[in-house]
Parts: C-alpha cells; structure tokens; sequence
C-alpha cells in the first residue's frame, strides 16, 4: 500500500503522518510498514540540534499508526470516515536502539486480541535487523 492508500486509512496528515509504506498486510493479523527517517523531519530541529535522535513517543505513534491501517483494513464492513483510533494504553514499553536520520523503521504489528472496539496488539520497530523498539499497544475505537 502506497501513501495514498495510508491516507484513505488513517486521518493523520503531515508532519504527524509516520507511515510511509505498507509492505505486508494480513487483515485481522499482522502488518509490516516503514518509516524513512530523513533529516527534514520538524521534530529534528529541536531533539537534539546537534545529535538528531528520533523521540521515543514518535516510534511508538509510528507503531500505532501501523497498527491503526491494519484494523482499519480489518474491519468488516469497513468504519465510517468519523472513526478515529485513540491510544489507550502502552504497556511493556522498552527502547533498545537510537533512531536517526538516514534509518528505515520496520513496522510490526500483530492483533492481539478485539472487543466491543478495543484492539490490543504486540507491535515492534526495526532498524535493519536491530530492534530499536517493543511495545503492547491498546487502542479505542470512537466515532467523532
């Protein structure tokens, strides 16, 4: 899925859209996306001005935002275009690896488990073959 298809999925919009290739998509499995991480990106100028690190809370959103297209993409009749996915929970959250301008994320995530519009999912972030990220992910789905 190109970023077209990801913007018919997800509301987010530039600089918040942190997907930017679907590459694997198993509805109500699993997803594996990417991320390019290039210098241009606005959080850069100020986390760190003199070493660029990507925040934490950034590839977590990435992850969520992977995760959103695939329950999007699992859902049966598809939502309507008032369905927004709220974070509800980030458990067992661990960073092992700096992110950096010039890396490409790999986006994992897998469903876990859904209920009455609550999706958990088991999601991690990959630099190459290094993780740099893991985290359980719980989302609400709410009309707005």
């Amino acid at each position: 899925m190109d970023i077209i298809g990801i913007m018919e999925h997800l509301p987010h919009r530039y600089p918040f859209l942190l997907v930017d290739r679907v590459l694997e998509l198993e509805p109500g499995k699993s997803v594996k996306a990417i991320k390019n991480v290039t210098m241009n990106e606005p959080f850069f100028q100020g986390h760190f001005p003199n070493f660029p690190v990507m925040p934490g809370v950034l590839i977590l959103e990435a992850l969520a935002q992977a995760a959103g297209v695939l329950t999007f993409k699992s859902i049966n009749p598809p939502p309507s275009k008032n369905t927004i996915l709220f974070y509800a929970g980030i458990d067992n959250a661990r960073f092992k690896r700096q992110v950096v301008p010039g890396d490409q994320l790999t986006l994992v995530a897998e469903i876990t488990a859904s209920k009455r519009g609550i999706w958990k999912y088991s999601a991690k972030a990959y630099v190459g073959d290094e993780l740099a990220c893991e985290a359980d992910l719980m989302c609400a789905q709410r009309e707005v």
